[in-house]
């Protein structure tokens, strides 16, 4: 029998120490570091084979055979866009997000649409509980099958047994090996499983999709070295004041992270938004002042999403600056531009701003909308419905172009918008659309426009 021993582990960023100290000295964090008990047996494979593994060899780089990427789509459209197309074999795939958001449903729905053999792994969950939630989401998928373990080996036992072609694991932070003399969810437990897991992912070009938990701060729990070694890391945010759900890639070795995918939240399921600008575009009887519609991209993905403003003489000495799906910091730079640049006399004004639907938008061209909606307000007269923003706001009050404009022109135009904002500098005709394209140069220009 191997003799036991103990190491210290930074609950943060997962290095190793072999005693304890107040400060880690890889990510500088304090307080941090915990005693964890270890076994030194020695590591076996996810098969439980001895057999000698026969060594890699180095190749020249163009004698590598490239092989054409073979992906299984999920049949679900918007995780398949933020994928890239659909799950690639051998991947490992984590999805974050804080409790109750839906992770849990958005995975076993996925497992119940998919027309292959998925393995559906619960330690949190009994199999009833399980059957219930597939009842309410209406989606019953024969090909799906439901196991209730926490033990990898007993995992990797059942795997072998049902052969199957994807595997959904929920989730990571309650798993343990037998290998490792530690409670389920401590960094040593979660770094090992996850390491059988892509041991046998990558062996079997098998799939895997984890679920993992976040800590108060937002982060998922365990080790940073687990968002290291999987292939993909998926974010689904939302709050919950709104049904509204996005999925967002943080790391994707196959695709772009630049894409999302939409949902909502029903007591059916989550629903695919395939057209987001509804549910960020609030419906309205009449036009009312302070709002602006703004023409952004997220990833490859048009979206028109409604900027709310609202400005008010300040009834305490200094004046509050509160901005709610927007950066506060650049909204204070907008404002100091309106108040040095062109005359506006806000100091002494409470700003308040807030991005319709629940979202977070960090896209520059979406300054032109912002002051837009902060003047409507300030001048107390409506924008009309129908008009639409796409330009960033310089320093000296140049209104600048942005990227991809005729994409946010098309789907302007495709919404039934009859005119758009945009700067002067961008060079396109607009003959090629019905829209009416403004082009302005100034925050003044816009102003004399929309106000006059």
């Amino acid at each position: 029998m191997a003799k036991t021993k103990t190491l210290f582990f930074c609950q943060n960023c997962g290095a190793q120490y072999a005693k304890w100290l107040g400060q880690c000295t890889s990510c500088n964090e304090w307080n941090t570091i915990v005693e964890e008990v270890i076994q030194t047996e020695v590591k076996r494979n996810w098969k439980q084979s001895t057999a000698p593994k026969k060594a890699n060899r180095a190749l020249k780089i163009n004698d590598i055979a490239l092989d054409k990427e073979d992906r299984i789509p999920t049949k679900n459209k918007e995780l398949d866009r933020v994928l890239g197309g659909g799950l690639v074999k051998g991947s490992m795939l984590l999805l974050g997000g804080e409790p109750g958001i839906g992770k849990s449903t958005l995975l076993l729905q996925v497992a119940l649409t998919m027309p292959k053999k998925v393995l559906y792994v619960s330690g949190e969950e009994s199999q009833s509980q399980i059957k219930m939630r597939a009842e309410r989401l209406q989606n019953i998928n024969t090909n799906c099958l439901i196991l209730t373990e926490t033990n990898t080996q007993n995992i990797f036992r059942a795997i072998e047994e049902i052969n199957p072609e994807v595997v959904v694991i929920d989730s990571i932070q309650t798993l343990y090996t037998e290998y490792i003399d530690a409670s389920p969810g401590s960094i040593s437990q979660i770094r090992e499983t996850t390491a059988e897991l892509i041991k046998f992912a990558k062996e079997t070009a098998t799939p895997v999709l984890l679920i993992g938990h976040i800590t108060k701060d937002g982060n998922i729990a365990g080790p940073k070295v687990l968002e290291h070694m999987v292939d993909v890391v998926l974010q689904f945010e939302g709050d919950r004041n709104h049904a509204y759900r996005i999925v967002r890639a943080q790391k994707n070795r196959f695709g772009s992270t630049a894409e999302i995918g939409i949902y909502e939240m029903q007591s059916f399921g989550l629903r695919e938004v395939e057209n987001p600008s509804e549910i960020l575009i609030s419906q309205k009887e009449e036009d009312l002042s302070g709002t602006a519609i703004a023409a952004t991209l997220e990833g490859m993905r048009p979206l028109m999403i409604e900027v709310q403003a609202l400005v008010s003489t300040a009834v305490y000495g200094t004046p509050q600056r509160s901005a709610t799906g927007y950066d506060t910091k650049r909204l204070n730079m907008l404002l100091a531009v309106l108040e040095k640049r062109a005359g506006f006399r806000l100091g002494a004004k409470d700003v308040f701003l807030n991005i319709a639907g629940g979202i977070k938008v960090d896209d520059p061209a979406i300054d032109l909308a912002v002051i837009c909606a902060i003047l409507s307000s300030n001048e107390d007269v409506s924008i009309a419905q129908d008009f639409c923003f796409a330009a960033e706001i310089g320093l000296t009050g140049e209104i600048r172009p942005v990227n991809r404009v005729e994409q946010r022109i098309t789907e302007a135009e495709k919404l039934g918008f009859h005119k758009i904002f945009i700067s002067k500098f961008n060079k396109i005709s607009s003959a090629h659309y019905k829209i009416k394209i403004v082009k302005v140069a100034k925050v003044e220009d816009v102003f004399a426009n929309l106000f006059s």
